[in-house]
């Protein structure tokens, strides 16, 4: 219990910190002074603006329209290994996309887990993907599936969840399976599961891109804008 509750502390001055230096506002992409915009990018409803890769077939002749949503530290142009020629033999179109706050896409002030969804669902329009889609979601960006699995399941035509971040004590997870799952992990990840499940907020912390910088440099690894 003992580093459960050291835990919860030093989030809690770790945000305390973070909130009192009061970092500047960032830089918007395509805004004078800000960075530079190289991706393709759509327009959302409330004028924010999501940048997208597409890969594999063309989405016209795709048997399978795949979305695929990255985690922390993360982008569209995360490695995904599917070489050119098996998305060809399968009829795959991927289209990762740059999650709201990442990348080149806006942030949104606002952003929360069912307005992800509705992102995903307004970029799978604007980009005119049909009716129905694949979602695939990695780490983190399992989040946003779970939220359009809620809020937009008629617009799904199957969904994976890779390496999901969840709650191992779930009553609805078999016990074995939960055990042998949480036994496969890295110590260090063991140890930081009791934090997300008594103190759930502090994935969403971790989970914030605005944290990001402070994160990186308190983990003493390079962070690259």
């Amino acid at each position: 219990m003992l580093p459960v509750v050291a835990s919860v502390l030093i989030a809690g001055v770790i945000l305390y910190v973070y909130r009192s230096t009061k970092p500047p506002p960032p830089k918007i992409c395509g805004t004078p002074n800000g960075p530079a915009v190289t991706s393709p990018r759509i327009k959302l409803s409330d004028g924010r603006y999501l940048a997208y890769r597409e890969r594999g077939v063309a989405k016209e002749n795709a048997e399978y329209k795949v979305i695929v949503v990255h985690g922390f530290d993360s982008s569209k142009d995360i490695y995904l290994p599917l070489s050119q020629e098996v998305m060809d033999k399968l009829g795959v179109y991927i289209l990762s996309f740059d999650r709201a706050g990442y990348g080149e896409s806006d942030p949104n002030p606002k952003r929360s887990v069912k307005s992800e969804a509705f992102d995903i669902e307004e970029l799978a329009d604007k980009l005119q993907l049909g009716p129905r889609f694949y979602l695939l979601g990695m780490s983190i960006g399992t989040h946003p599936v779970w939220s359009c699995l809620k809020y937009i399941p008629h617009r799904l035509a199957g969904v994976t969840l890779v390496v999901p971040v969840i709650n191992f004590w779930w009553p609805s997870f078999p016990p074995e399976l939960a055990d042998e799952a949480y036994k496969k992990q890295l110590k260090r990840d063991q140890w930081n599961a009791p934090d997300r499940t008594l103190c759930p907020w502090t994935t969403v912390l971790v989970a914030d891109p605005e944290m990001v910088p402070l994160l990186f440099y308190l983990a003493k690894t390079p962070y690259i804008v």
